[in-house]
Parts: C-alpha cells; sequence; structure tokens
C-alpha cells in the first residue's frame, strides 16, 4: 500500500515498502523514467536476504509531488525525511541507471546515516574532467542531454509527446527498449515477470505528467551539489559493459574518484543487466557479502 510522506517542505512523496518492518532498512532509487513500482527481487528473496526494501517517486513523479529547480543532491533530503517517517536510523540505498547518482548524493550528504551505497549503470557528472561524456552513449539519449542546454522549456516539448505515447501505451515503451539495446538487454526485458513490472513502473511514473523526466535529465546535466570524492560509505559500482544508455565510462570515471569504491565491470551485460544482478547487490549493501559474479571483472 502506497504510503504519502510529506517532505520538510510541505512536498507529498509517496512511497512503498516491501519485506519485514524489522529487517535490513534499503531505499532503491528507481531509473529515468520510472516510479516507486520499479522492478525488484520477489518477497520470497527479500525474506531471505533479510531485507527491507523502500522506494518512492522522485519529485515530479507518479504520486509525489515537482521540487522545482532539484539538483540530484536534493535527493538525500526526501530519503532522509522518508527515513525520519519510518523511525529508520541508518540505511543502504540503491540507486540504478538514473537512480545511480541520487544514491551517490546520498553516500555523500547523509555521512553516518548511509551504511553502504550501491550505484548500477550510473551517470557521471555531465562536466567530468577527461571523460568523453557522449562517447558510445545511445542516440536518443544524446539528444536529450544536448536538449538540456537550451533549458526547460525545450526538453520538456522534446520529452512530453514520448510521455504521451506510454501514457497511452506503456508497453510501446518496452517494445522500443527492445529495439534499441543489444542482446543481452533483449533477453532481459523480455522476461515476462519483468516486462510487466517495467511497464506498471512506466505507466504509474509518468500517470501525471512528464515533469519528473524532464527534471531528472535537467539535473544530470547541471552541477549535481555534491562532490563524488566526499563519498565515505563503502560504494558499489556495477556496470554491464555493454551498456548504451549510460556508458562503461562513466563508472570507470566514478571509480577513480570514489575512495572506498568496489567496481565490477559484467562481460556480456548491458543495461539491463542490472536487474538481474540486483539481488547480489542487495546482499553486499545489506550484509557486507562480498559480491560474486565469475563474469566480473576489476579496471584494468
Amino acid at each position: 500500500m502506497t504510503r504519502v510522506v510529506v517532505a520538510r517542505d510541505g512536498r507529498n512523496l509517496a512511497v512503498e515498502t516491501w519485506g519485514q518492518p524489522d529487517a535490513t532498512p534499503v531505499f532503491l532509487l528507481h531509473g529515468t523514467p520510472g516510479g516507486r513500482f520499479q522492478p525488484r527481487p520477489r518477497a520470497k528473496t527479500l525474506h531471505l536476504l533479510g531485507i527491507r526494501l523502500i522506494s518512492f517517486d522522485r519529485p515530479g513523479y507518479g504520486g509525489s509531488d515537482r521540487r522545482i529547480n532539484r539538483v540530484v543532491a536534493d535527493a538525500a533530503e526526501d530519503v532522509e525525511d522518508i527515513a525520519d517517517a519510518l523511525g529508520l536510523g541508518r540505511f543502504a540505498v540503491v540507486g540504478r541507471s538514473g537512480g545511480a547518482p541520487h544514491a551517490l548524493a546520498c553516500a555523500a550528504v547523509l555521512g553516518d546515516r548511509t551504511i553502504r551505497a550501491a550505484a548500477l549503470v550510473g551517470l557521471a557528472p555531465r562536466l567530468a574532467e577527461g571523460l568523453d561524456w557522449f562517447d558510445g552513449m545511445i542516440e536518443a539519449n544524446v539528444a536529450e542531454y544536448v536538449a538540456a542546454r537550451a533549458g526547460h522549456r525545450v526538453v520538456a516539448s522534446r520529452l512530453r509527446a514520448a510521455a504521451d505515447e506510454i501514457r497511452a501505451d506503456p508497453a510501446s515503451k518496452v517494445l522500443n527498449i527492445c529495439a534499441q539495446v543489444p542482446d543481452s538487454d533483449r533477453q532481459v526485458v523480455g522476461d515476462h515477470g519483468i516486462r510487466r513490472m517495467l511497464e506498471r513502473n512506466f505507466a504509474e511514473g509518468l500517470r501525471v505528467s512528464e515533469d519528473g523526466w524532464v527534471d531528472d535529465v535537467l539535473a544530470f546535466t547541471a552541477p549535481w551539489g555534491f562532490d563524488v570524492a566526499a563519498i565515505e560509505a563503502p560504494t558499489l559500482l556495477w556496470h554491464g559493459e555493454n551498456d548504451v544508455y549510460s556508458p562503461v565510462s562513466h563508472t570507470r570515471w566514478l571509480a577513480k574518484r570514489i575512495r572506498n569504491a568496489t567496481v565490477r565491470i559484467q562481460r556480456g551485460a548491458a543495461h539491463f543487466g542490472a536487474l538481474k544482478a540486483m539481488p547480489e547487490i542487495l546482499a553486499w549493501v545489506a550484509s557486507g557479502a562480498a559480491v560474486r559474479s565469475a563474469e566480473a571483472q576489476g579496471l584494468g
């Protein structure tokens, strides 16, 4: 059941939780576009891992009020407000895709409250020194981020039609994904359960408006409001080697600047491979268990 938490500035945040209340709390921050009904492990898996999973709509998505001119760092305030409302002290944070920079924000801003953090298939800051930010990125994403240079009106105009199509037929978004990604991603998205969760996620996230999507794009390409080098919590950076949405070079850049980072570059995987890796990632952030993968490799 959706719970509404009132943020410190009076905005409503739509929150979902799964698992036992006394289990280890882990925030799972959704992708772009998306929402609180993002793909997640089954209840049995959460029980075995001893995790209470918490997901919420970022401002402007689904049931959460928009926050005008938000930056990536602002996510830390929302996570902290939700944690306080749920009576949580310390917690772990995991972000996938568009949620990854926001998870890093929590690790940087919230200090000791963040036990561990994980950023899966995420982006580096737009002005990351020495990084060719667009290299290897799919054309549609390049166009969105280039449009951000022209401001909110141009991005909103570009994304409104796409959001309208998703609202009319969420399955079309999934089909479009399958047409653009590597074979490994098509296999993941082709799973019936994951496909249904993605469709529900897109439909609910964009149900009211495309504001959350627009504001994410603007936030990613503007200064984030924190320095990734300030992160002290143990942090796992996971990336599929063949990712075309957020290229693996972004994670390699982050790995050189987050001092307590564990890096996993998955051979043969791409963007949606993060969904298959999620149980291992959750186990790592919740208990400190080592992430095991026969195909994983470090930075070389």
